[in-house]
């Protein structure tokens, strides 16, 4: 998946065995790019922390991603 699909700017994939993996690679990239000062990566970046903290709530957008990702042709 890639980060734009995940919620992001950009079109960077991401891998992995699941949904969690590919979530959590999105979260290192935008970690990346606050520390780097990228702008365009600030909203995403902020709505991810949100996701973090208020788990409950980001439900809706963790099923979504989940089932996206089990939509995704195999390789």
């Amino acid at each position: 998946m890639t980060c734009r699909q995940l919620g992001g700017p950009c079109d960077l994939a991401h891998h992995g065995e699941s949904a969690d993996d590919v979530i959590n690679a999105q979260d290192q990239h935008l970690k990346a790019a606050e520390k780097d000062g990228d702008a365009t990566h600030q909203e995403a970046r902020d709505a991810m922390k949100g996701r973090w903290r208020h788990p409950k709530r980001s439900l809706g957008w963790y099923r979504q991603v989940k089932q996206d990702f089990a939509a995704l042709p195999e390789d």
